[in-house]
């Protein structure tokens, strides 16, 4: 099989994963995943392998191998895997994340082999647990998150497992949606393997197994190159977490020693601290995804993402770290500690390629949940998770309001919000002066205010970056930190960035200020246009300086 063949099988197997993002994207039910698109899909070699993925989020992606080859080897009998079952699972302990993250594959297989799976992950909107939308701030084990599903079959040769589904129904708070979203996970997948199904057909069994190969072959050899033109060395660097939300007061540090020799790279996250009280915690699959991609995106030439790239990369995560939790530990929040480890991470590369390493991103998810409660008990659920700002790069100014790192969201649309909820979105938009200063400035993080129309409201929040702000690069200034506010008859109270069941009255206006990104370069290099056009646009005020509290 020549070269040109291969690419086009290349490209095949990806546009089938885009396909699968579409059919995700036209049928999903809920919010969580039609408007915020926290969800991802991707296609595997029989050996649960990535192969090719969708333009969805770095955080699922670069775990999903993790998982599949889990279930390969520790938790499900393969052979009796067959190409009309649907196995799935939610369990961060059997190589998944967090509970919300339900993960379904299928496998594809030509005449009676094998020849891949095909993979869609949906963050569903309730799992049940202590909280709504299943991100309970202070729980102290996995068992108050919520329903967790060990690896099943959720189809068995076809036809849906009923006692599955109807465990999912009795568990969750909204169960229309979930069902609604795991039925879209499925025609997902079916969509997917029917393209793999046309391309064996052309191309056979044993052709879409050398492919495979192949395609995998290549991309690690242009990983191996971009870190073998890296300057080899020890480079290391650390990032704050401000709390875990149970023990207050009390940082994390989020500490990586990278090596770089030839063409490999050794992160080393021994010094990470012990695993959290509250749920900020991360599974490895969690940590080694924000490692991963980190280290991809430091390339100097475009590469194929898939599991190729994984192989020069080597971390080592003892267990019991917050970055690799021993069950029971709570993880439903396990995305702070992953965005935090790829600002650690980043830190490091600007070591050895400093013009390629922008400051660090707002680095968070500011995750809010409302359940409204109506006169006649009814109840509805909104999960929300903003963004703050993209990180000043060494040529360019960060990028205002901007699903950076980990992310790549997009915002719930006000229209979408107040016609599914009793609840008005009352303000939304940049905040200026959040970026941090510099030759290049950080992207604004936002604002953004919900108020309550319902006769009450619970509310749920998972927030960091309130203490220790996203860093600047190479002399740029840190980001501000974010504040949330409750608003109760014009008076204003700071709410906990991690706060469970706070009542909420009707009337009472909840707002959220995000991070931005920090600056890179002095500020007294900044072009006096650029300052008079950041002026004008009322992103930062004149007469503010740099921090002295930059990152070097």
């Amino acid at each position: 099989m020549g070269p040109v063949e291969i690419e086009v099988i290349r490209n095949a197997l990806t546009a089938a994963a885009a396909e699968m993002d579409v059919t995700v994207w036209r049928t999903s039910r809920s919010t969580i995943v039609r408007e915020l698109l926290d969800y991802s899909t991707a296609v595997f070699d029989a050996d649960g392998n990535n192969l090719a993925q969708s333009a969805r989020i770095p955080g699922h992606l670069n775990s999903m191998s993790h998982l599949l080859r889990e279930l390969l080897d520790k938790h499900v009998d393969v052979n009796s895997w067959g190409p009309d079952d649907v196995v799935a699972t939610n369990d961060p302990y059997c190589g998944g994340q967090h509970l919300p993250d339900i993960v379904t594959y299928k496998p594809v297989f030509h005449g009676d082999r094998r020849i891949a799976f095909v993979g869609t992950l949906c963050h569903h909107i309730d799992m049940g647990g202590l909280a709504a939308g299943s991100y309970a701030a202070t729980a102290t084990e996995i068992f108050q998150e919520g329903l967790r599903i060990p690896p099943i079959k959720l189809v068995e040769n076809g036809k849906p497992n009923a006692g599955v589904w109807a465990m999912i129904r009795q568990n969750v708070r909204k169960p229309a949606l979930v069902l609604g979203d795991l039925a879209s996970q499925l025609a997902s997948l079916d969509v997917g393997a029917a393209a793999i199904r046309r391309l064996a057909t052309r191309y056979g069994a044993a052709g879409m197994i050398e492919a495979g190969q192949r395609i995998l072959d290549a991309s690690e050899a242009t990983m191996r190159a971009a870190i073998g033109r890296m300057p080899d060395g020890l480079y290391e660097f650390e990032d704050f977490l401000d709390d875990d939300g149970v023990v207050l007061d009390q940082p994390l540090r989020l500490h990586v020693r990278l090596e770089i020799a030839g063409d490999t790279i050794t992160a080393d996250l021994s010094g990470c601290s012990p695993q959290a009280k509250g749920p900020v915690n991360a599974t490895l699959a969690s940590s080694a995804a924000a490692v991963l991609f980190a280290v991809m995106s430091a390339s100097d030439e475009p590469l194929a993402a898939n599991a190729g790239c994984y192989r020069p990369v080597r971390i080592i995560a003892p267990e019991g770290l917050c970055v690799n939790a021993r069950h029971p530990a709570p993880v439903a929040h396990r995305v702070a500690v992953s965005h935090r480890l790829l600002n650690a991470v980043h830190g490091a590369l600007h070591g050895a390629v400093p013009d390629r390493i922008p400051a660090a991103y707002y680095g968070n998810s500011y995750v809010c949940t409302f359940q409204t409660i109506a006169a006649d008990g009814s109840r509805e659920v909104l999960v929300e998770i903003e963004i703050g700002g993209s990180g000043a790069h060494p040529c360019k100014d960060g990028v205002n309001a901007y699903a950076s790192g980990m992310h790549n969201n997009s915002n719930i649309p006000v229209e979408m919000v107040e016609s599914g909820m009793p609840l008005t979105i009352a303000a939304y938009g940049l905040l200026p002066g959040s970026g941090g200063l510099g030759q290049q400035r950080g992207g604004l993080g936002l604002f953004r205010e919900w108020r309550v129309n319902s006769e009450s409201c619970i509310l749920t929040t998972n927030m960091d970056r309130f203490h220790h702000a996203p860093y600047g690069l190479a002399g740029g200034g840190p980001a501000t930190v974010g504040r949330l506010l409750l608003v109760r008859n014009g008076v204003e109270t700071p709410i906990p960035p991690k706060t469970d069941g706070l009542l909420l009255c009707r009337g009472d206006v909840v707002r959220l200020e995000t991070s931005g990104g920090g600056g890179f370069g002095p500020v007294a290099a900044r072009t006096p246009e650029a300052t008079a056009r950041d002026a004008a646009l009322r992103y930062v005020q004149v007469s503010t300086e740099a921090s002295d509290t930059s990152a070097p």
